[in-house]
């Protein structure tokens, strides 16, 4: 080999080929973590739903006679993931009987994972944009495909939350003075006067109420926040009853697990017991599949009906945008309230 095609052999990266060298390297190592890193951000309840969520996308892709991997961990897994097989998975679910609302919940999340895994380089940037267009379905959709499909919906999730009256809420903060009475009527306050999700309800600790200052500090972790709530009346009379009566512990979880003969267990009830708890409490008002959810629905709706802003309700509910605040308010709203007509039509 002479000494001018050795040259042509060992040629210095020049300045530009550095840098591009660079950002390709930054690029295959930020790909080797982007699962774990998304991950790791966010709530533990999100990430149940969207393994969930990918469980039933792997179920339908072996329908299909498609074997893959952990779509939630592995991007690896996403390689043979085509537009036209979320489309179908879309429409398999339809076919189903899926709550709209689910479908568009899955895909919502099929999406996500499918992003991810374009910037892993495991989808091309051309395949990630024909997914993202899959459309789901719209409320009007919705209304439609319902009345003409003979199976409605599948799963554990209601179409509707149960409604509750202001009257019936008020019965089931009403319990009897015993151990687990006192326990209920505190349990109830905290759902239906300051819509706590079941799994903050569990969550609390004995060291988050302020029976002094009325005040109830705790964590969200949906939206990964601390929160500080002004106990109302009801809530801080129950609570006071529990420490009175020696059912509050000094520490550690705040709630108490149920034992037989209206007598309370250890610290700790868990998110299940709750839900159990919960329709039993809902069965014996005649109210029938009520859950904690619907609780919370039920303060969203009594505090937009009574004139709460929804940025006020935003920050009190927990939620991370407007979009269901503003929806619990536009539904309690009067339609044409503002409009002006003018006098001639009686202004």
């Amino acid at each position: 080999m002479n000494s001018m095609s050795a040259n042509k052999e060992i040629q210095p990266l020049l300045p530009g080929d550095l840098s591009l060298q660079i950002g390709l390297n930054a690029n295959r190592a930020a790909a080797k973590t982007r699962f774990k890193e998304y991950r790791s951000r966010h709530a533990e309840e999100t990430l149940r739903r969207q393994d969930a969520d990918l469980a039933l996308f792997h179920e339908f892709l072996e329908l299909v006679n498609l074997r893959t991997g952990n779509l939630a961990e592995e991007a690896a897994a996403w390689r043979p993931v085509t537009w036209g097989l979320v489309e179908a998975f879309v429409k398999w679910q339809l076919n189903e009987g899926y709550a709209i609302k689910s479908i568009n919940v899955r895909l919502s999340t099929v999406k996500v994972y499918a992003r991810m895994a374009m910037q892993s380089d495991m989808l091309t940037p051309q395949e990630y944009a024909l997914i993202r267009a899959v459309q789901g379905y719209s409320f009007r959709e919705q209304v439609r495909i319902d009345q003409k499909r003979r199976v409605r919906r599948i799963g554990f999730k209601k179409e509707e939350p149960v409604k509750l009256t202001p009257e019936q809420a008020q019965q089931l903060k009403d319990q009897p003075t015993t151990p687990q009475g006192r326990r209920d009527r505190l349990l109830m306050c905290l759902l239906l006067d300051h819509g706590l999700r079941v799994g903050e309800v569990t969550r609390l600790a004995a060291e988050e109420i302020d029976l002094v200052e009325g005040l109830l500090r705790f964590y969200r972790p949906k939206v990964n926040k601390e929160q500080v709530h002004r106990l109302t009346r009801e809530t801080l009379e129950a609570a006071r009853a529990c420490r009175t009566n020696g059912e509050l512990p000094a520490e550690g979880l705040l709630l108490r697990r149920s034992k037989k003969n209206e007598e309370l267990g250890t610290p700790g009830i868990s998110e299940r017991a709750v839900t159990a708890r919960v329709r039993l409490l809902g069965e014996r008002l005649g109210v029938m599949g009520l859950s904690a959810h619907d609780c919370r629905h039920y303060w969203a709706t009594s505090a937009a009906r009574h004139g709460t802003d929804p940025f006020v309700l935003q920050e009190a509910g927990g939620w991370s945008s407007l979009a269901m605040p503003r929806r619990y308010v536009e539904e309690n709203g009067v339609a044409n309230e503002g409009v002006k007509l003018g006098k001639e039509n009686g202004e």
